[in-house]
């Protein structure tokens, strides 16, 4: 999604050698949306080497900015073993957000690194930002990592759309416990999950004794189905705001399921911006006696100011997406007379300045889901083995613009 935020970072870098650039490889099967895959603490696949030991590696890359079908090849090249501080990866599910879209058109804070390092003619980016790897084997001079380790990226821009990377341990965090996750588990918990817990946390603490609510729109995003779940856990109830789908089935389908979640309310957008709203919210909350202190924004647009007029005194609204590309006017009145604080929140800045917190608050969710008390989003997986064609990679990221989706798309890495 869009980010009202602007600050650039740079990206960390990863390795690799000897490359030639193709668009075509043999057609993958789409996997159906499903809600999990099976658990498992390790990986197999046949490993693709030259004569001396080199990795043979396919990366989603790009050259330009633009639209993902236009500018994205799938490219080849070759790692060499690790050596001294170097580690060599391969990865095991990778999520295609819409964050990563945004970073191939150009218009995400966020900026990847294109490099030479690749083997390509001109400066080369990897697509993608979340993902899992397995560690293969580790330089002489590494610490505390070793073959078989799972990690995640430290930052955003490392390029995860790949089947395998070098790089160095500053750029990753190792997963201290894998055991009962999947790798799409793991994979998918570094931002989504993470910016819910934030939010919920360091902008307005919770407090279970007065039944406090936060409300926020797009509820059926990966923040806001994490957000349910963390809420409940912490004593939030919640008011869930999610788009009308043309199907009113759909609608309800989509409804239903948020309740499952532990959404205490779901109303559409329009039902949000109705006159009863207010009155409606009074009957909630018993009476008013139950305060609304937080509301978290991520379409932007006068729907914010519906959700900030039924705040009590002092509350915060976090802005942590635009995807109506719409600006958020801040009414003077809820800020002079009712205290009302509007904010921004992006995980990546917040990572990067805290990076032992960022370590800890992904522990406890994989814990969390390791007890089931947190819930993996559904998603809909393409496999890529070493052959799977380009096409087929390409056509599963430009879907990810293609309107109401039954799940998350992940790549998840078979035979590389």
């Amino acid at each position: 999604m869009s980010l009202a935020l602007r600050q650039f970072t740079k990206a960390p870098s990863s390795l690799g050698c000897s490359s030639s650039l193709s668009s075509s490889s043999p057609l993958l099967r789409h996997a159906a949306t499903q809600p999990t895959i099976a658990r498992t603490t390790t990986m197999t696949a046949k490993r693709h080497l030259s004569a001396y030991g080199y990795e043979q590696t396919k990366a989603l890359a790009f050259t330009q900015y633009g639209e993902p079908k236009d500018v994205l090849k799938l490219h080849s090249h070759s790692i060499p073993p690790a050596s001294k501080d170097l580690v060599t990866l391969r990865f095991l599910a990778s999520p295609i957000n819409p964050a990563d879209i945004n970073q191939i058109q150009g218009v995400y804070p966020s900026r990847p690194t294109f490099s030479t390092t690749l083997g390509a003619p001109e400066p080369t980016a990897v697509g993608g930002n979340e993902g899992v790897a397995e560690v293969l084997s580790v330089g002489g001079n590494v610490k505390n990592f070793s073959r078989g380790d799972w990690v995640v990226m430290r930052l955003p821009g490392f390029g995860t759309w790949r089947t395998h990377a070098q790089t160095t341990v500053e750029n990753l965090v190792r997963i201290t416990d894998k055991t009962d996750l999947s790798p799409v588990q793991v994979g998918t918990a570094s931002i989504n999950p993470c910016t819910a817990y934030r939010m919920l946390l360091d902008f307005v603490s919770p407090n279970p004794d007065k039944n406090d609510w936060f409300i926020q729109n797009g509820a059926n995003s990966g923040v806001g189905r994490a957000a349910i779940q963390l809420g409940k856990l912490w004593g939030y109830k919640s008011i869930n705001i999610i788009r009308a789908r043309a199907d009113e089935a759909e609608t309800e389908r989509t409804k239903n399921e948020l309740l499952a979640l532990g959404a205490d309310i779901v109303i559409t957008d329009a039902e949000a911006q109705s006159r009863e709203f207010r009155s409606q919210v009074a009957e909630w909350t018993n009476g008013g006696r139950e305060k609304v202190r937080l509301a978290l924004n991520c379409v932007g647009g006068p729907l914010v100011n519906s959700m900030a007029k039924i705040l009590a005194d002092s509350s915060r609204v976090v802005t942590y997406g635009a995807m109506s590309r719409k600006p958020v006017s801040v009414p003077a009145s809820l800020q002079i007379f009712k205290d009302i604080g509007f904010d921004g929140f992006w995980v990546s800045r917040w990572a990067e300045a805290h990076p032992e917190q960022k370590a800890k608050t992904l522990e406890h969710v994989l814990q969390l889901t390791r007890e089931k008390k947190f819930v993996d989003v559904p998603v809909s997986e393409t496999r890529w083995d070493y052959e799977t064609k380009g096409e087929t990679l390409i056509e599963a990221v430009q879907g990810t613009l293609d309107g109401f989706r039954h799940g998350k798309g992940v790549f998840v890495f078979g035979n590389t």
